[in-house]
Order: C-alpha cells, then sequence, then structure tokens
C-alpha cells in the first residue's frame, strides 16, 4: 500500500503541472489568490468599494471629508463538480508495469479531455459575461483585411471601460492565421507566464494572442453526465444555441478561476471491492467568477 500511495502522489504531481502548462487558461488561475479556500465546494471572493475624491476644506482647518471603504468577502459556489473512475484487471499488468500505465492512462485522460473541458467552460463562461455586459461584436468571420481592426476595436472598448492595465488574448487558430497573413513581417512576439511556464506569442499592441482550439471557444457548452442515454462519453459539446468565438479579450487579473483536484485515489486489487483489479478515482472541483465591477473588461468576438 505505501507504494501506491507514493505513486499516486507523484501522478498527482505531474497532472497538476501538466493542467497549466497544456491549458489555454491556465493564466487565469494567477488571480485565485484573491480566493479562501477552505476545502468543500465553497470559495470567498474579496469586494473592495472606496468613495470617490471630495473637496479638501482650507476654512476653519476643516481639512479632510471623511470617506467610506467597504471591505467585504463574498460567498460563491464552484458548481463544477467533475470525475471518473477507471479500472485495469490485474491480470493485465504487473505492479510495475501498471506504475507506467497508470501515467499513461491518466495523463491521457487529462491532456485530452479534463483540459478542453476547463477550457472551454471557462470561456463560454467569459463570453456569456462579456455579452450580458455588452462587451462584443457578432457575425464576424475573421479575414486578414479587417482582423487586427476588430481585435483592436475590443482593446479600444476595454481601455475606454476605464482600465489601463495588462490584457490577454484568447484566439482560434483561424483567427490568429490572419492576423499573421495580413501582419506578415510586422508581428512582435512577447513572453507570456502561465504558472511559471513561459511561452512566446505573437502581439498586438502589447496584447499577446494565446492561440486556442475552435473546440474549446464556444458562447456556451453543454456538459455530459457519463450517465444518459447519449451522454456515456462524457465531457462536453457545443451548447445548441452557441456560436463559434474568434477571440475573447480580458484584463488579467479579471477572471479568477479555481480548480481543486480532489487526492488521485489509486487501490490495488487486495483493496479494491468492486473488481479484481486496480482502480483509479479522479474527481476536480472548478469554476470561473468575474466581479460586477470588472465585467466591462472583457470583449468578445463571435461569428
Amino acid at each position: 500500500m505505501a507504494n501506491t500511495i507514493q505513486y499516486s502522489t507523484l501522478i498527482q504531481n505531474e497532472l497538476d503541472k501538466m493542467a497549466i502548462q497544456e491549458s489555454c487558461t491556465g493564466w487565469m488561475e494567477a488571480n485565485a489568490g484573491q480566493v479562501k479556500y477552505n476545502g468543500g465546494n465553497e470559495v470567498k471572493i474579496p469586494v473592495l468599494t472606496t468613495q470617490g475624491l471630495a473637496d479638501y476644506k482650507r476654512a476653519n482647518n476643516e481639512g479632510f471629508v471623511g470617506g467610506g471603504i467597504n471591505y467585504q468577502y463574498k460567498t460563491y459556489t464552484m458548481t463544477q463538480d467533475r470525475g471518473r473512475a477507471f479500472g485495469i484487471d490485474k491480470n493485465d499488468v504487473d505492479e510495475t508495469g501498471f506504475v507506467l500505465t497508470a501515467s499513461q492512462i491518466m495523463g491521457e485522460f487529462q491532456r485530452v479531455n479534463v483540459i478542453p473541458e476547463i477550457d472551454a467552460y471557462r470561456l463560454s463562461k467569459l463570453a456569456t459575461i462579456a455579452k450580458a455586459a455588452s462587451m462584443g461584436a457578432d457575425g464576424y468571420t475573421p479575414a486578414a483585411a479587417t482582423i487586427v481592426q476588430k481585435i483592436k476595436e475590443g482593446i479600444k472598448a476595454i481601455r475606454q471601460s476605464g482600465y489601463n492595465g495588462p490584457l490577454v488574448c484568447n484566439i482560434t487558430y483561424d483567427a490568429l492565421m490572419e492576423v499573421e497573413l495580413y501582419m506578415a513581417g510586422k508581428l512582435t512576439a512577447q513572453t507570456f507566464s502561465m504558472g511559471g511556464f513561459n511561452t512566446q506569442c505573437t502581439s498586438i499592441d502589447g496584447v499577446p494572442l494565446l492561440p486556442t482550439p475552435e473546440n474549446r471557444m464556444y458562447s456556451a457548452i453543454t456538459l455530459y453526465d457519463g450517465e444518459t442515454s447519449g451522454q456515456e462519453v462524457g465531457g462536453y459539446v457545443k451548447g445548441e444555441t452557441a456560436v463559434d468565438v474568434n477571440f475573447i479579450i480580458s484584463a488579467t487579473t479579471t477572471p479568477l478561476a479555481v480548480s481543486k483536484q480532489d487526492d488521485l485515489r489509486i487501490f490495488d486489487p487486495s483493496v479494491n471491492q468492486k473488481f479484481s483489479g486496480w482502480a483509479m478515482d479522479y474527481r476536480r472541483y472548478h469554476d470561473l467568477w468575474v466581479k460586477e465591477n470588472k465585467k466591462k473588461t472583457l470583449w468578445v468576438n463571435t461569428k
């Protein structure tokens, strides 16, 4: 049993690294430092509001007008509680071989299924929030002659809302190709960091363009429960009324993304009570929120 626990810990550490490195939205988790998490499915997010400037009163040495500060935590619930169980018959592999097999199975599962679903959920939620805040444009098919203008329009809209900090743009490969065709020989690259991993990205006006697969860029998604007829494969699909997203621009500090992986449990055949073999349980809580006063720091462009 000691070896089984050790192996599962090593595998989980690698899965955590992969989740940040291969995710197109891993940069959003840098904001999780603002969030209080004490286990379970609830998080607390701080909200700070202050009053504006007032006149300084010289007469009668009155001086400053007192101002109000409101700082409180708001409780949110993580709505995404997802998991899967896998099993291997004990006669298929010996214990030494199983460690490698477990790594391959869980690594492939996270790469192909978990990471795309988390990305798609986060991006669809940002798209929904941006649309509700009237921060977006619809009905655009990316073309070299106009794509840079469309991106600049999004940047301008966020700047005009009063935000002057760093921005990030998740963009489909189709839209990025049109940018590269238009800006051939003129593009600049910059280093963008996600969870300690650095990557080189094309940028416009200092905004890095993060290439994002089209199947993660929807305005809404439908999650499969893994049990209902037709949903046994699990995962997600494009929502019935959803549209394809070309790009999403966001202030780097706006998305509050939290992702908590439960301990990866591996049971050997002597402990597993369900069948004669090895069992692996994977579970992950995650969600994303945007504070009310940050909704104007988003921009979505859809087909």
